[in-house]
């Protein structure tokens, strides 16, 4: 009988890799993002109440939020660190590390006693475990993307970065689901005294699973074949600072408009659809859960084209949708019902996922690989800062102070100048470094 050649059990090999490292990748990211997700969540419909007592709903939401925040402030922390970590020492060893980080941290949430049992001690130490969280989420983004990118075609990179991307979607998807289903079949008293709870504890379990597939994973090539040609950075934050200023405002900027985008019809969503347009809490989170559903799909879908045409010119189209939707949004919302806010929202959330299916790519695609872990995770965790960590706040207070939709629509719409500014201070991919890197001999490898 014809034995394979050597040359095709090594493509099945490198096949049976990417297939692995996208399921990492998307698993570890779909896990963490449960996490995340859940507590956004959480920080709209109970925190309020649990952790910032008042006679004003609207103060405790902003309260609330305030923590929300907290877990973006603290990104650039892991940003830094676990950055610089993923180039010095691997991608693999730094996302188990993150990995276990956000799980621990989301348990010990489940477990922490609130306001009416132990006074302010409840919310200062749930601020504390929410900075933890975000330090966790701040070095998990740039290590999943290379993950996954760093095993495939260069020329492929929008379809299998896109598996970090779907990581938010489906962890909002199983958050908003199990709050859902909680709220759902207990009653008002069972869900604030217990019910929420049992959504962080379950982490455990989803943290188990994660790790369980990236200890099985190898480090990519890439990252491999620095490490063998010496070109492991040696500062890499401050070559990003001092010789990639233009590369990361590019890929900074081009983060606003998605966060903010995904913070109004994910976060802010819930609490605008039931204190202002009277709807309940499970028929909200039933409207989010479904458009994070069509993102599933969509996700990988644009990532994908991306690869087909130009990934600027895509993201550049959803972009103005974006700055669009919005007006369209709060005017068809206020006099409609859940159907309307469904239609919505899953419109904008749709909108959101064809400028993030391609975010992944484009912005690992303005560094070089050497340097792609600290600049990825420096841009994703600086406008985590400026864009998503303060959204639901400023969306709060700008319907309070104007006492109408226009000021957070148009605060949508500058987000999107700015990220098509972003867009325009970018480059297109140049795929010639990853295989250059991947093929040449040692004394062929530049910096």
């Amino acid at each position: 009988m014809p034995q394979p050649s050597p040359s095709a059990g090594t493509q099945d090999s490198g096949r049976r890799s990417l297939v692995r490292a996208y399921a990492a990748s998307l698993s570890g990211t779909s896990l963490e993002w449960y996490d995340f997700a859940v507590y956004s969540a959480a920080a709209a419909l109970v925190f309020p109440e649990l952790f910032f007592p008042g006679g004003d709903p609207l103060t405790g939401a902003l309260l609330a939020f305030s923590t929300y925040a907290v877990g973006f402030l603290s990104r650039p922390v892991g940003g830094v660190l676990f950055g610089r970590l993923g180039d010095r020492i691997g991608r693999k060893k730094v996302l188990v590390v993150t990995l276990l980080l956000i799980g621990v941290t989301t348990f010990l949430i489940g477990l922490l006693p609130t306001y009416a049992s132990v006074g302010v001690v409840a919310p200062v130490v749930l601020v504390m475990l929410r900075f933890a969280q975000g330090v966790g989420v701040g070095g998990e983004w740039g290590g999943a993307v290379l993950l996954s990118s760093e095993f495939g075609d260069p020329g492929r990179r929008g379809l299998w970065a896109s598996a970090a991307q779907v990581g938010p979607a489906a962890g909002n998807l199983l958050a908003n689901g199990m709050l859902a289903l909680l709220a759902g079949t207990l009653s008002e008293s069972a869900f604030l005294a217990w019910g929420w709870r049992v959504a962080f504890l379950l982490s455990a379990v989803l943290i188990a699973f994660g790790l369980w597939i990236r200890l099985k994973l190898e480090d990519t090539p890439v990252f491999k074949a620095i490490e063998a040609h010496g070109e492991r950075p040696a500062a890499p934050v401050k070559e990003i600072l001092t010789q990639q200023r233009r590369p990361l405002a590019a890929a900074i900027l081009s983060r606003l408009a998605p966060d903010i985008l995904y913070a109004l019809f994910t976060v802010f969503v819930v609490t605008y659809g039931t204190a202002e347009l009277g709807l309940t809490r499970g028929q909200v989170l039933a409207a989010v859960l479904i458009a994070s559903g069509c993102q599933l799909v969509l996700i990988p879908l644009a990532g994908a084209l991306s690869d087909l045409v130009n990934r600027r010119a895509l993201y550049a189209v959803a972009a103005v949708l974006a700055g669009l939707w919005p007006f369209a949004f709060f005017t068809l919302a206020r006099p409609g019902g859940v159907v309307t806010l469904v239609v919505c929202t899953v419109v904008g959330l749709g909108i959101h996922a064809f400028m993030y299916g391609p975010q992944a790519a484009y912005i690992t695609e303005q560094f070089s690989p050497r340097l792609r872990y600290t600049g990825s995770s420096l841009a994703y965790t600086f406008a985590g800062v400026i864009g998503g960590a303060l959204a639901p706040l400023t969306f709060t207070w700008l319907l309070v102070s104007t006492g109408g939709w226009v000021a957070p629509a148009c605060y949508v719409a500058v987000a999107a100048l700015l990220t098509l500014l972003g867009l325009a201070l970018g480059r297109d991919p140049d795929h010639a470094e990853d295989r250059e890197l991947l093929t040449a001999p040692p004394d062929r490898v530049t910096a």
